[in-house]
């Protein structure tokens, strides 16, 4: 009779914890939001131009707690106010337009895609809403193939800092604005 009793402990052991697992709190699954498409009125959260009025890649941010939606005329915006202190610590999600599925002129928002998988080119020739901007790939093809046609240099998310929002920027560029 002692040996049925043993032989059962294990099973009755593995029954406990699985109990014991499914009173606890459930792990919470945050899952990311959708990109927010970009209106005609819509005005960038940091210099407050007209987002849609002007060329290149455009940027928006959703801020994981408040789940506020902040757009931006161009990628170098984004990264500007993503960059700064108080928001490098704080998660977000952010997409920028893939300028290899739409047009330079008009970027439509179906080709938002993820800023952190994104890859970049900055430098170019090609102009945004700021003047210089940084051009967003979806593939690191792609972004080879716009660089080798404008110029710039490639770069991943991770690595992009104020230096390279800085850059080619002359300093009476932003209108009174806060400089980058």
């Amino acid at each position: 009779m002692k040996s049925a009793q043993f032989k059962s402990l294990p099973f009755l052991l593995m029954f406990a914890l699985l109990l014991g697992g499914c009173s606890g709190e459930a792990e919470k699954v945050v899952e990311k939001p959708a990109p927010v498409h970009i209106e005609s009125g819509d005005e960038c959260h940091v210099c407050g131009m007209a987002i849609t009025r002007f060329p290149g890649p455009k940027g928006e941010v959703i801020t994981e707690k408040e789940q506020t939606v902040h757009k931006f005329c161009s990628t170098r915006d984004m990264f500007a106010w993503a960059l700064q202190p108080e928001n490098v610590v704080r998660k977000h999600t952010l997409y920028v337009h893939d300028m290899s599925q739409t047009e330079w002129a008009s970027p439509d928002d179906a080709a938002l895609i993820d800023a952190r998988e994104a890859v970049y080119v900055v430098g170019s020739e090609r102009e945004g809403a700021m003047g210089q901007t940084l051009a967003s790939f979806s593939t690191e093809s792609a972004a080879h193939d716009f660089m080798t046609e404008h110029g710039g240099e490639i770069i991943r998310y991770d690595a992009i800092t104020l230096e390279h929002l800085n850059t080619e920027m002359p300093m009476g560029d932003m209108h009174g604005e806060m400089q980058h």
